[in-house]
């Protein structure tokens, strides 16, 4: 494994992908995105096969039962997969380069458990837990989204609360307030991983 696959999780509403979009802009040409697979509709302002694979059903399950999936996950009423060979295309990639993963909880496990398997990944994985400071803070942020109706807010919210349960299995987790402060703890640990990586070569 010559980068690291960096992985954040955490409740929808935590900014997951604000602090994955700046790590990406300022670590251009040293970071890439490991896009995922969804069955959900695009959001305005997200582009396929850049921000997601968008698929439909039919499609998602067709390669799941090709054993094209890491990890795969219903989440919401949609489905979310991890593709094996956009991870394992990455193992062989070039010195330096890591890459970035941004999926919910279960599929960061199934993601660390495939890794132990696959020798070009082992120990190359690294995963971070996003955790709001507070349910009320969470449950204003998705409000504040205006993306969902209040039976969507109250799934996600029931979700959030069974992530936060197993929030102790991830490599860290970073407690969620002002987002500057936010964002230097996490590329700080970002640089100490990628740093532990080169220096087990």
């Amino acid at each position: 494994m010559k980068g690291i696959v960096f992985v954040i999780s955490g409740p929808a509403g935590v900014g997951k992908t604000t602090l994955c979009d700046r790590l990406l802009s300022e670590f251009d040409g040293t970071v890439s995105r490991v896009v995922t697979a969804t069955t959900r509709k695009p959001r305005v302002g997200e582009t396929p096969g850049d921000d997601y694979y968008f698929m439909s059903e039919e499609e998602f399950l067709r390669k799941f039962d090709e054993g094209a999936f890491i990890e795969h996950e219903r989440v919401h009423g949609n489905l979310y997969g991890t593709l094996k060979q956009s991870i394992l295309s990455r193992a062989g990639g070039r010195a330096g380069n890591d890459y970035l993963l941004n999926i919910d909880v279960n599929g960061a496990f199934s993601l660390k458990k495939f890794s132990e398997e696959h020798e070009a990944l082992r120990g190359g994985v690294f995963s971070v837990f996003i955790l709001p400071h507070s349910l009320d803070q969470l449950r204003a942020r998705l409000e504040g989204r205006g993306t969902d109706d209040e039976d969507e807010i109250e799934r996600r919210m029931a979700t959030a609360v069974a992530e936060i349960e197993k929030k102790d299995q991830f490599d860290l987790v970073l407690e969620s307030g002002e987002r500057e402060e936010d964002y230097r703890r996490l590329k700080e640990y970002y640089l100490q991983c990628s740093e532990f990586n080169q220096s087990e070569k």
